[in-house]
């Protein structure tokens, strides 16, 4: 694993040992970043369920402002701290060791605002359609966010039919067996 392309093209990444957590695997990183590569120049950048880091990080190497990596386990934001000070991105980012749902509630009070999210929980947690619905309900999407969820199937919106009221799907890439969504928020009503 590996940043692709930018400042830190070619930097090695640490992962986290175990199967606790599932990284994003560089085919489909590259059909991520293929996707979205206009839309990332100067953006304020939001890596739910970061892992070790790699979305939010090659976000950062690609020209992304900054970005705030949020993962609840410790060995997460070791890894992620690690990676970010051997990328030389350290300096733009914020590491939070923190449940996402809390993130974003200490985020909505603070009104920070993102123009890229990436929502990549593991498969089989079930947080993939209650982490979208808080991001939007957060407040925390600017006007023209992005939002990119890695999922293991493309009916997350029939299964979840709430969240066709919060997102438009731009596009969905297949990888292997894996779908990326490209999201953007639906404008709520006054």
């Amino acid at each position: 694993m590996n940043i692709i392309t930018g400042s830190a093209r070619g930097t090695k990444l640490l992962t986290l040992e175990g199967e606790a957590t599932r990284p994003t695997l560089q085919r489909a990183k590259e059909v991520i970043f293929s996707a979205i590569q206009f839309d990332i120049e100067g953006r304020e950048v939001l890596d739910l369920f970061a892992g070790s880091g790699q979305l939010g990080l090659e976000a950062l190497s690609r020209g992304a402002s900054r970005a705030v990596l949020v993962d609840r386990s410790a060995e997460a934001f070791d890894v992620i701290k690690a990676n970010a000070q051997k990328t030389h991105l350290y300096k733009n980012c914020r590491i939070v060791n923190s449940d996402y749902a809390e993130y974003l509630r200490g985020a909505k009070r603070s009104g920070a605002k993102f123009g890229l999210v990436f929502i990549d929980p593991p498969y089989s947690s079930g947080l993939l359609a209650p982490a979208l619905k808080a991001v939007y309900e957060s407040g925390v999407l600017t006007d023209a966010a992005i939002v990119c969820a890695e999922w293991e199937k493309d009916t997350l919106f029939e299964e979840e039919p709430s969240l066709s009221r919060m997102y438009n799907v731009s596009k969905i890439y297949k990888s292997g067996r894996i779908y990326f969504y490209k999201l953007e928020p639906i404008a709520k009503e006054n």
